[in-house]
């Protein structure tokens, strides 16, 4: 079996395999967030926090809860780094210093995850499960919660209340995503993932030198990285490290725990706003991004031009060789077209248009299907802006799931698809115009400036993968990769409440001939349209320095 084939049948494969999970995982959903039922260890939670999960919140106060609960889980995890050298279980490892301690605090409680240090050099048991592994569970709640917030605002009439932060986010936790990781840590430690709480262990001589191998709960910490689109590894390799991800089964797994919540929320999503139909609109939208991305991916990495390539039958560089070409390019668009970060192959040794592919995955705003949660209300704030030009189009005031999209909703949406690229290119832009910051690029040039440019890309979108030529761990870098981490994840929070809130105070307008159908594959090619036009039109010019200046090279 040639190395194209191999990866088109791993990509079917795939597919057959969300297809599967798409209906019941999605109805289930739907059951968890519009439950009005509590679970015994429900209340327990809700009793030990001192909440009322059954009090309805207005946008403000949805918002109050869910940068109070991550404002507590920064300084948690901040604090906990800071102790490191005292704690319990800490294999001898030193207490983080304060910036890059600011830099993982915000990066996990963000749901960016991206990492400045080396895993197994660096944490200790307790920062790891306690600290870092916790948040991959609540991190990714939040993101849930926000999202379904967005959708109540869709189906609300007349009304300003958005549900409770604090039963989404325990549900989030308790119904869907721990039953989930449980199961997929299980397939993972059956398929050869380590599992324990060993030290230290010294395996030989290699190269002069001794070499050392940590243990750790890696297979419980795994399964919920992918699962909660998180990212960050155990070890410094990530994914591509046989204790992360040892055969060609788990690395596919894998990427099937990345990409089943956020294709199964559309489901919810149609559920939830009364209409299948439009979950399957947005379903199609971001499946047709996806798959059109890995066929761009495929295509750059195993035809690119040279003797060395065509010799090895594919751009080799950088691609672990249990996993292959067609594989790796599968990986690489799913972790960046989501908010997952995660990498099994190395992205700086992608071809030019290669790494410019998962560049301009995080750059769509992460919603192809994004992360989980974030990747719905990213999404759904494209497809209004796409009825809105589609009103202006026909001179019709724009609806969408019969709510009238008018100058609030529009400010608002206009603000959120704004942010994260000014979060990007300023704080591109400070890094190059500085010298110092650019003393801390591998590679000069078009790639080099990649380097910068992919390192902030990832930080504001929340994705948390990075080109790895990058030498991050620098006070500039961590403290700035921490601000765009921060702002880019909750900044635009801000927005998708609001918007929330407007549209749940709105009367439903009846469907009349004149209605734009959001449900047909017009629309949806619309919205794929907008959605590749707007960050054309917005990144064009960073990526022309980079990858494609590179890749044309």
């Amino acid at each position: 079996m040639g190395p194209v084939l191999a990866g088109v049948l791993q990509l079917l494969a795939l597919m057959a395999a969300l297809a599967l999970a798409y209906k019941p995982l999605g109805t289930y959903m739907a059951k968890v967030y519009t439950s009005d039922k509590h679970l015994r260890v429900e209340k327990w939670i809700y009793k030990g926090i001192g909440a009322d999960p059954d009090t309805e919140m207005r946008w403000p106060a949805y918002l109050r809860g869910v940068l109070a609960f991550s404002l507590a889980g920064v300084l948690f995890l901040y604090v906990l780094q800071r102790l490191q050298g005292v704690l319990p279980g800490s294999l001898g490892f030193a207490s983080i210093d304060p910036d890059q301690a600011f830099n993982t605090a915000a990066s996990f409680v963000s749901n960016t995850n991206w990492q400045s240090y080396s895993g197994e050099q660096a944490m200790g048991h307790v920062v790891q499960t306690a600290g870092l592994a916790v948040q991959n569970f609540v991190s990714a709640a939040v993101g849930m919660a926000v999202a379904v917030t967005l959708v109540r605002g869709f189906a609300g009439s007349r009304t300003g209340e958005l549900g409770n932060f604090w039963s989404d986010l325990v549900r989030g936790v308790v119904r869907l995503l721990v039953p989930i990781a449980v199961v997929g840590a299980l397939v993972l430690v059956a398929c050869g993932v380590i599992q324990n709480f060993s030290g230290i262990h010294e395996v030989g001589q290699f190269m002069g030198g001794t070499q050392e191998w940590n243990g750790g709960a890696v297979a419980s910490q795994e399964a919920i990285k992918e699962l909660g689109t998180n990212g960050g590894g155990y070890f410094n390799a990530n994914s591509s490290h046989p204790f992360e991800n040892p055969t060609p089964f788990t690395n596919l797994f894998e990427i099937f725990l990345i990409l089943l919540i956020p294709f199964s929320i559309t489901r919810t999503f149609g559920i939830m706003v009364g209409s299948a139909r439009q979950g399957y609109a947005i379903l199609a939208t971001m499946a047709t991004i996806w798959v059109g991305f890995v066929a761009l991916m495929m295509w750059t990495e195993f035809t690119h031009h040279g003797p060395a390539f065509q010799a090895a039958g594919g751009a080799y560089e950088g691609k672990e060789v249990r996993f292959g070409v067609g594989a790796s390019s599968i990986f690489a668009v799913s972790t960046t077209l989501t908010s997952t970060g995660a990498v099994d192959s190395f992205h700086s040794s992608f071809t030019g248009l290669g790494g410019g592919i998962t560049l301009l995955g995080m750059m769509l705003g992460e919603i192809a299907p994004g992360g989980v949660g974030s990747g719905l209300y990213g999404m759904l704030i494209m497809a209004i802006i796409a009825v809105f030009i589609a009103g202006l189009m026909v001179g019709r005031t724009p609806e969408y799931l019969g709510k009238k999209i008018g100058s609030r909703e529009i400010k608002l949406a206009a603000c959120y698809i704004l942010i994260t690229p000014a979060l990007v290119l300023v704080f591109t832009a400070c890094a190059m115009a500085l010298p110092a910051p650019a003393n801390s690029m591998t590679n000069s040039g078009a790639h080099g400036f990649s380097e910068i440019l992919y390192a902030y890309t990832s930080g504001a979108n929340n994705n948390g993968s990075a080109f790895a030529g990058l030498n991050a761990d620098t006070q500039w870098f961590n403290t700035t990769i921490g601000l765009a981490m921060l702002l880019g994840r909750f900044v635009p929070m801000v927005f998708v409440l609001a918007l929330a809130g407007s549209l749940a105070e709105q009367k439903p307008v009846p469907v009349t001939a004149g209605t734009l159908r959001t449900d047909k594959p017009l629309y949806t090619g619309l919205l794929v349209g907008t959605i590749i036009i707007i960050t054309g039109l917005t990144y064009f010019p960073a990526l022309a320095l980079g990858p494609l200046a590179e890749g044309l090279a």
